[in-house]
């Protein structure tokens, strides 16, 4: 990739996630891997995003499918080798792509030499200061230490032998890291930047609001503190030590050249909270989840978008529909044509609003929720909690051609999760030859945006219409612009449009008065040629 000499390359991309597991499989075991990815680059590149941001590849016993690390200097065998990483890298820049890993930071894997280490070490030891260990609470210590609750479900702690206990915010194969030792601190550092001399252009920061825990670790004093997450304060998550750690590395980021980002993965109970993470001195971007929790409702997309704007601060918003800890959206709205509609418009809504947009694999394809897996298939560690059945759903591979699964994702007879066979038509062969399918709307909504000044970043001016519907216009420097409506009601809504669409999610027409007649579920973008 040819280096710029202008910086922000972030501000307004467009990022690919890449779930590695389920994007191409190249060897035929029915799991995806970095080779795989590797081949279908060109893919990406044709579709038209700006970066890829893959999942966890490093060394792991899979506990919860990478995101318990025991070696995070080195690629599991699963997924291939440190010289595919590398190889990776190198084409995906030769295609004009950057490449964004996942850091795994809270918390290791429960095999990590470290976390073994810590279990053959006495209590008080410096191995064990590594992690959170306390001694457990009643006459013998037999209860925890407080009443924290994993967000996978049950207790957030687990006693060893010795009596003592462990912190454990996720599955108890994922022991929490103790951020306030010096040794945990520069040995991330030193992580950090063992991968970005390998090329990489940036990190997902993986719990990025987890690593510091309130002092004393007082009690939360309420249980299904589950549902707390990402609406109100919880002692273990967002905290407000975590913003030293963040610009720690953001001085470390900028010490290399290239525009390197960091990306939060950050719960927080506001998004004044969360606009804390991408200060100035901190990270390039925080996922918008409030957006991606949002319904499909005019009112409240408009609600959430103002607010997000209003508390961005100096980073570019982000805009998320899905990604691989949620239902996916064709689902969330309503499943069917209906959720097929309504996640088309939600795609040019989002891909015109200011600032970087996130792109879940399979999303351009219109992927639905897969909800009737077998229960042998079913691996995710959040299964099992009441009727959260889990992540695996929207982790099922994606197609890429043919009439019967594994749809081209492998040259072997099976995937590691089945892929239902009615998705021969939301193949990638059968979407490429189908001018109004979901990938052709993408790849159109990518084209556009790349070649209008006035999308990505930059401002936005709100427009009257009527309930049931928002509008915007995204003003360019030249003058021009280009305008956004989304009906997100029953009926269909008349907009004075003087210019012709430049592209829409569904049908829209001219009324006799000359009015552009907008159906319900659908977004339309059309030019502004003067704007002041």
């Amino acid at each position: 990739m040819t280096e710029s000499p202008t910086t922000g390359w972030w501000r307004d991309a467009v990022i690919y996630q890449v779930y590695v597991r389920s994007f191409a499989d190249a060897n035929g075991d029915g799991v995806g891997d970095l080779a795989g990815i590797r081949a279908r680059l060109p893919y990406l590149a044709d579709l038209g995003v700006d970066a890829l941001w893959v999942t966890p590849f490093y060394v792991s016993p899979m506990a919860d499918f990478g995101y318990d690390v025991a070696d995070y200097r080195d690629v599991d065998p699963l997924f291939g080798t440190l010289d595919d990483a590398r190889a990776l890298i190198a084409d995906a820049h030769a295609h004009e792509l950057r490449v964004i890993v996942d850091i795994v930071p809270n918390h290791t894997s429960d095999r990590h030499p470290w976390f073994q280490a810590a279990l053959a070490s006495a209590p008080g030891s410096p191995e064990r200061d590594r992690y959170v260990f306390r001694d457990g609470r009643g006459e013998s210590g037999e209860l925890p230490p407080n009443d924290w609750e994993s967000v996978f479900g049950g207790p957030a702690w687990t006693r060893v032998p010795d009596g003592q206990w462990y912190l454990h915010l996720f599955a108890p194969e994922q022991p929490d890291l103790n951020w306030e030792s010096p040794e945990v601190r520069a040995e991330f550092d030193d992580i950090l930047r063992f991968w970005l001399d390998l090329g990489v252009d940036g990190f997902r920061i993986d719990v990025a609001h987890g690593m510091v825990k309130a002092a004393g670790l007082p009690d939360v004093g309420r249980d299904r503190q589950a549902e707390m997450l990402g609406r109100a304060p919880l002692p273990y998550f967002d905290q407000d030590g975590v913003h030293e750690i963040h610009r720690a590395w953001r001085k470390l980021l900028d010490s290399y050249p290239g525009d390197r980002v960091g990306v939060a993965e950050a719960w927080a109970p506001s998004t004044a909270r969360l606009a804390a993470y991408t200060r100035p001195d901190e990270l390039h971007q925080a996922f918008n989840f409030h957006y991606l929790g949002t319904p499909w409702n005019a009112a409240e997309l408009r609600a959430v978008i103002e607010e997000t704007l209003r508390t961005a601060e100096s980073a570019p918003a982000t805009w998320v529909l899905s990604n691989h800890d949620v239902k996916r959206h064709v689902t969330r709205f309503g499943g069917g044509e209906t959720g097929l509609r309504r996640a088309r418009a939600a795609a040019l809504l989002t891909l015109a609003l200011p600032g970087s947009a996130y792109v879940y694999q399979g999303e351009e394809l219109g992927l639905p929720e897969v909800l009737d897996l077998p229960a042998e298939f079913r691996k995710d560690p959040q299964a099992g909690r009441g009727e959260d059945a889990g992540r695996d759903g929207c982790r099922v591979p994606i197609p890429w051609d043919g009439d019967e699964p594994p749809f081209g994702f492998s040259d072997g007879p099976s995937s590691w999760l089945p892929m239902p066979s009615a998705w021969r038509t939301l193949t990638v062969a059968a979407e490429q030859a189908d001018p109004d399918s979901m990938l052709a709307l993408y790849k159109a909504a990518l084209r556009v945006r790349r070649a209008e000044p006035a999308l990505g970043d930059g401002p936005l001016t709100w427009l009257d219409v009527p309930d049931g519907t928002l509008a915007f216009v995204r003003p360019a420097d030249d003058g021009t612009a280009v305008a956004c409506a989304v009906n997100t009601g029953d009926e269909p809504v008349n907009l004075p449009a003087d210019d012709e669409p430049i592209l829409a999610s569904g049908t829209v027409e001219r009324a006799d008065d000359g009015t552009l007649v907008v159906p319900p579920d659908t977004t339309v973008w059309w030019k502004v040629n003067s704007w002041s």
